[in-house]
């Protein structure tokens, strides 16, 4: 039998090496989970790797998490939550009184890149649900309640405050926040597509283009 010091060990070496340190042979799982999903796909993911990568018995997996399936929406539960969290920090410095409206727009929309949608549990989600979310749609449902069923219309609830103080026009701030988010994330596809990481030197480069995109659109004109 492993001893409960190599069955806690998370060897960031073989996977991202982003999720919290395993204190419990769960969080071992499930940090192991996450990177094994990552690499091969829901698909290719065995519950074999998991166990040698979490360095657990199959069977533990089994009576901690259940089988693959279940396993795969706890991860996604588990980083869906955190992503959102860092979600609804940033949102908290949304700027809805501006004086220069494009600087702190651009300004939020850096932060939101770095800190929600760069950061390694928003490229996890971003990854997996385009590889993945066609072909095992009912493994997402927790993260499009948590994931796009908050953060949207909360964005549209910002959008909404910026055009009722006459800073934009907007008929439909659903649709806008859909539109400013695509925007955001436009050139990040690209990245990920070929397996490239944003530099940090290119993400104030994207917001203020998305930004400055966005308001061309939906800016008050008075």
């Amino acid at each position: 039998m492993k001893n409960s010091s190599a069955e806690l060990t998370h060897d960031s070496s073989k996977g991202t090496g982003t999720w919290p340190p395993a204190q419990n042979k769960r969080q071992a799982i499930l940090n192991a989970a996450a990177d094994v999903f990552a690499e091969e796909g829901f698909a290719g993911a065995s519950i074999d790797a998991i166990a040698v990568r979490a360095g657990v018995s199959r069977q533990t997996i089994y009576n901690q998490l259940g089988d693959k399936d279940n396993l795969f929406k706890v991860v996604v539960a588990e980083i869906t939550d955190r992503s959102s969290a860092g979600f609804f920090r940033v949102l908290d410095t949304f700027p809805v009184a501006p004086a220069d409206l494009e600087a702190e727009m651009t300004a939020f929309s850096g932060q939101l890149l770095r800190k929600a949608i760069c950061d390694p549990n928003g490229r996890w989600l971003r990854k997996l649900v385009e590889t993945e979310g066609a072909r095992f749609p009912e493994l997402f449902e927790t993260w499009k309640e948590y994931g796009p069923g908050k953060k949207y219309p909360a964005i549209a609830a910002r959008l909404a405050q910026l055009a009722h103080g006459g800073y934009l026009e907007l008929d439909d701030p659903a649709l806008a926040a859909r539109q400013y988010m695509a925007l955001l994330a436009t050139d990040l596809r690209y990245d990920q597509q070929i397996g490239r990481q944003t530099p940090e030197s290119e993400i104030d480069q994207m917001a203020a283009s998305a930004t400055r995109t966005f308001l061309r659109a939906f800016a008050s004109r008075r």
